[in-house]
């Protein structure tokens, strides 16, 4: 996600070594990286009911340690797509472990015949859910003596230990280029290097080592937070990154052609505005953003995900329900619902299919993010 949200754990941060070696042999390379959707998958919503095809492309999340009732009940319908896993919601590696196999049997009793989408973010240093690894932080790697060998352990190291706990995608790594010590991304050593080379090489190298464990990477925040200060955090308020064009191409999106080229699988779109690219629109709801500069100009042919659809750069424009809707009709697939509430989750997944069933939202489009979602999804069967 865009907060620099806490460590989420300092405590444990050991590997669970043997249980990660077992599940490493049973691993091999994950195919496609970014494959596209075959014709029976871009077609398969019309066995859904709209409230289905609408809940596929949303990530709900709940609060504490024990997965709700209510929402076992919603994956079991085929009522969610996908949760995402915070702090509170883990006690210890066992205790997560136990919570995902609880979730991914409820999806097999749902007979969509595809596995639940289970996410958090695992980026390293003080940004971990989980305790484990990745140990060194984004900077320390980009600091460190051979920066792509040691972003290729460290997505290596990832991809183990979330797939060890059922966890299938990582929202991770941010190829956010920062710019000065201190500022948003650089406080928690969020990012790589101030030089997008180096954020380039490896961000690749964690995302190739990371997709070959059979965990799906993410990388964000497109086009790139590496501009915002320390204050200016899109989870809190608007943000408005007065950036070129220019530099935006040369620097904020200069390490993603590398990742794309890597197959990453899904790519998380910022909240921040970016005037000199849209003016009216953050980049999440930007049609100019999403479909123009990342499937056009880049070429990325994967899984779009929202940051939070509940954050504070949001707030002001209407419910997460009408901004989930905008962010859909911009190109995004996958709706993160983040506020721990299972009800939220809920009212997003009926705003969608309200604005599907009212052709507010393009069936064509809507059947085709549901197609990427779902060869997204057997790549980690």
């Amino acid at each position: 996600m865009a907060e620099a949200v806490g460590p989420m754990t300092r405590r444990g941060a050991l590997l669970a070594g043997a249980g990660l070696a077992a599940a490493a042999a049973g691993l091999g390379a994950a195919g496609p990286a970014s494959a596209a959707p075959t014709r029976a998958e871009r077609t398969g919503a019309a066995r859904l009911t709209s409230w289905q095809q609408a809940a596929e492309r949303v990530v709900f999340s709940y609060p504490g340690a024990t997965v709700p009732r209510a929402l076992l009940d919603l994956i079991a319908r085929g009522l969610c797509g996908g949760v995402i896993l915070f702090g509170d919601n883990v006690v210890s590696l066992s205790h997560v472990t136990s919570a995902v196999a609880e979730m991914a049997a409820a999806r097999r009793r749902s007979g969509l015949g595809t596995p639940l989408l289970v996410m958090t973010d695992q980026e390293g240093g003080e940004v971990r859910r989980l305790p484990g690894g990745p140990a060194q932080s984004e900077k320390q790697i980009g600091a460190s003596a051979d920066p792509s060998a040691a972003a290729a352990r460290a997505g290596r190291e990832a991809g183990l230990l979330l797939r060890h706990a059922g966890v299938n995608v990582n929202l991770a790594p941010v190829l956010d280029v920062f710019r000065t010590p201190g500022d948003f991304d650089d406080e928690f050593q969020r990012s790589y290097s101030s030089d997008p080379r180096v954020a380039a090489r490896c961000g690749k190298a964690f995302i190739t080592a990371q997709q070959a464990c059979g965990v799906a990477a993410t990388a964000k925040h497109f086009p790139g937070l590496g501009a915002a200060t320390q204050s200016e955090n899109t989870d809190l308020r608007p943000v408005e990154l007065s950036v070129s064009a220019s530099q935006l191409h040369s620097v904020d999106e200069s390490p993603y052609p590398a990742a794309v080229g890597a197959g990453v699988r899904l790519v998380m779109v910022s909240w921040a505005t970016y005037p000199h690219l849209d003016p009216h629109h953050p980049a999440g709801l930007s049609e100019r953003i999403v479909k123009g500069e990342l499937r056009g100009r880049l070429g990325f042919r994967g899984v779009t995900v929202t940051d939070a659809i509940n954050a504070g750069a949001l707030s002001k424009l209407g419910t997460a329900a009408h901004n989930a809707v905008a962010a859909a009709a911009a190109g995004m697939d996958l709706v993160i619902e983040a506020s721990r509430s299972v009800a939220a989750g809920q009212a997003v997944a009926e705003g969608l299919a309200t604005a599907l069933r009212d052709r507010r939202l393009d069936t064509g489009d809507f059947g085709a993010a549901l197609g990427r979602i779902t060869a997204l999804r057997r790549t980690l069967a």
